[in-house]
């Protein structure tokens, strides 16, 4: 019998509302074939649905700054996450899958952190933590790192994702067609953006959202920017293939 798959996700604040996670969880059971247990770390259960298993956001020692930030992210790598155990599977709550997600647990079997190679930084050796594979308990010296000088380390990194890349001495990174972002790799650059849908490609299973706009912004064609020089720019046509996936 095959094991049971642990995919893991974290919502905190009012950036992301329970929908999100939600729709995160039924992307996923749709796309696995395998037994599933999906564990949400959050400050707020309520309505979540009956096949997430709640639980408390794990403790994090951060500044007041960045308390809420994607720093508390770094907190999934302490040496215990209580009966979270094993290989898991990390995905942001703003991600659109695709495809199989049980090629990302079959993948290097022996890596104990794989991770997507970041758009904006290839040949950097920087990860983007949007998708990540952990073995619990496996890189504590991220968050030991962190919890040695918690404002010198945020002041010393522009970002978490670049400060666990740096601390992970051995990184693996998933095949590039599997993640995309899709700001970075399939909304057409200005001006075609006008006049060009965004393409789903055949091949990925994850479509990563950083920054705006969010899955469902796209999937409606609107992009929230205050700044009207930046709106010229900063535009998306509504994208269909988002609304047959993102549910």
């Amino acid at each position: 019998m095959t094991d049971t798959q642990t995919v893991i996700c974290m919502k905190w604040g009012t950036a992301y509302g329970t929908d999100y996670a939600n729709t995160l969880h039924s992307m996923v059971r749709r796309h696995t074939d395998r037994p599933l247990r999906f564990v949400c770390f959050t400050d707020d259960a309520d309505g979540l649905d009956p096949g997430i298993e709640p639980k408390p956001l794990p403790a994090i020692d951060l500044p007041e700054s960045h308390r809420w930030k994607a720093w508390r992210k770094i907190a999934l790598t302490q040496a215990s996450l209580g009966d979270v155990t094993g290989n898991v599977l990390f995905l942001d709550l703003d991600v659109v899958i695709t495809g199989g997600i049980d090629d990302f647990f079959d993948f290097a079997p022996d890596a104990t952190y794989c991770v997507i190679e970041n758009w904006t930084q290839m040949g950097s050796g920087i990860g983007n933590t949007s998708v990540f594979r952990l073995t619990v308990g496996a890189h504590t010296e991220v968050y030991d790192t962190l919890m040695a000088d918690p404002a010198g380390t945020v002041r010393a990194h522009p970002n978490s994702q670049t400060f666990q890349s740096r601390t992970i001495a051995s990184r693996t990174f998933w095949p590039k067609p599997w993640c995309v972002s899709f700001k970075h790799t399939l909304l057409p650059p200005f001006p075609l953006n006008y006049v060009k849908t965004a393409p789903l490609p055949d091949d990925a299973k994850v479509i990563c959202f950083t920054g705006f706009p969010n899955p469902d912004h796209a999937r409606d064609g609107v992009w929230p920017e205050k700044s009207w020089v930046k709106r010229i720019r900063k535009h998306v046509k509504p994208t269909p293939w988002i609304r047959e996936h993102w549910r």
